[in-house]
């Protein structure tokens, strides 16, 4: 467990580095907002197409190989995109594309993984630490990749420090992590492929029967919204709060290959730890305790955080210019109620789907998530930049940024939306959660027997 926890946080580092140097490479590249938005944007297209192939696979192969041939890809490519030349852009795109081929094997067969080590109780504090991961593994990318970079005087050394950490990653992958049997703690086991012959169940039909599941389907909308916030969130704070800088007249800019001056890629890095850490905690503990007494506890949790995140992120987005503390305040509010969701949409997808169908709803729910969310919100909030007078053709600091300003107005509006789909999930959560039990115990999923009343099949509810 501890083996996996390590390389989410790499994996989520490896993601934000770029964010954390972002004002480095406009410079280098000499390209504006919307190139800089496709930076996240084919990394998380790649990253999608993938995790539907590698869920199909983990439900029939071994997951452990699986992952460890994702680490490696992402962690070696990863590497020698800090080797491309600044007239080669479209070679930097297609690395990033790449590490989101390996970084899908990992991000959806890992938690699956998690799943079938713990049960109960245990499960939700696992899921906790694995989740910990994201928003602490986003901030250490953000400080790792602002600090190296002054060290080296060269954004690029920012590029190769996950490497080096994957492959030591990839050595304790094969050494001592294990794959165990797929749901024997869930009371039903799923024989691994190794002593088991092919399952003959289509891939169609574990789509039909997950496309019945509202509880995940709505979730999975809900944890969209957080994506699709999160994403744009995540690449354009730190160059909004350098543009706010420069509009306040407080800093030189980034021209002509030299080193931006500036610690907001630091401070924002340092907020997204302290809130992720805040706020994935207080969800799994809040998760915990809650849901024995209110069995619609996770999904209302995470409406919550959503619809309490949306007014936190506006606020920061008005106050960054006139008053840059209040900002930062309102920016580690938002996130904290944002990284809510983190484990408890995982731990719902977990106890509502039946194990031998968990691998490719992680991956379904991925897809959806980052099709419709992160895939396409750091490009299309650098493009609404653009088009408003901002990037490099803003004509003044102070006008780059409030075009970028009003761009991520988009994000509160979408925070709002997401907790929409998270109260209607409230709603379907005990049919589909009875469904999955009754499933995982070889019966027919509809039925009015009393052999599904307890509480040992489905985690956490005792």
């Amino acid at each position: 467990m501890t083996v996996l926890c390590l390389i989410n946080l790499i994996n989520y580092m490896d993601r934000f580095t770029v964010a954390g140097v972002l004002p480095e490479v406009e410079d280098y590249f000499g390209i504006g907002d919307s190139s800089s938005g496709l930076l996240q944007t084919v990394f998380i297209s790649s990253y999608l197409v993938l995790a539907p192939l590698f869920g199909f696979l983990g439900d029939r192969h071994s997951r452990k190989r699986l992952l460890a041939l994702g680490l490696g890809l992402w962690s070696g490519v990863t590497l020698a995109t800090s080797f491309v030349p600044p007239q080669h852009f479209g070679a930097l795109l297609a690395g990033r594309a790449l590490v989101g081929v390996g970084e899908a094997a990992y991000s959806t067969l890992a938690p699956t993984l998690v799943a079938d080590l713990y049960r109960g109780p245990a499960r939700s504090r696992a899921l906790g630490a694995f989740y910990l991961a994201v928003p602490l593994g986003s901030g250490l990318g953000y400080i790792a990749g602002s600090k190296v970079k002054d060290l080296a005087a060269d954004w690029r050394w920012a590029l190769r420090v996950t490497p080096v950490l994957g492959v030591a990653a990839l050595l304790l992958l094969v050494a001592v992590v294990s794959d165990p049997p797929r749901g024997v703690l869930d009371g039903a086991l799923v024989t691994p492929p190794a002593t088991a012959p092919a399952t003959d169940r289509s891939w169609g039909q574990d789509l039909r029967e997950l496309s019945r599941n509202r509880t995940l389907v709505l979730s999975t909308l809900g944890f969209t919204a957080v994506a699709f916030v999160t994403g744009a969130l995540a690449l354009w704070a730190p160059a909004f709060l350098f543009r706010v800088r420069l509009a306040r007249g407080e800093g030189p800019p980034c021209r002509g290959g030299r080193r931006c001056q500036g610690d907001q890629s630091l401070l924002f890095g340092a907020l997204t730890c302290g809130s992720g850490v805040l706020g994935v905690g207080l969800g799994a503990e809040l998760s915990r305790r809650l849901r024995p007494r209110h069995p619609r506890a996770d999904p209302l949790l995470c409406a919550g955080g959503l619809l309490g995140g949306a007014p936190c992120l506006l606020l920061a987005l008005l106050c960054a210019q006139p008053c840059p503390p209040a900002a930062y305040v309102f920016i580690f509010l938002g996130e904290t109620l944002l990284s809510l969701n983190w484990a408890i949409v995982a731990d719902i997808l977990l106890y509502v789907v039946p194990p031998g169908r968990r691998s490719t709803a992680e991956a379904l729910q991925i897809v959806a998530s980052h099709l419709l969310g992160d895939a396409g919100s750091p490009y299309l909030v650098g493009l609404l930049s653009d088009a408003l007078g901002g990037g490099a053709a803003a004509i003044s600091f102070q006008r780059g940024a409030a075009a970028l300003r009003r761009a991520l107005l988009l994000l509160p509006f979408a925070a709002a939306l997401g907790g929409a789909a998270f109260l209607a999930a409230g709603n379907a959560l005990p049919r589909d959660r009875r469904r999955a039990r009754r499933v995982a115990r070889g019966l027919p999923p509809d039925g009015d027997s009393d052999d599904d009343s307890d509480g040992d099949v489905a985690p956490l509810l005792a």
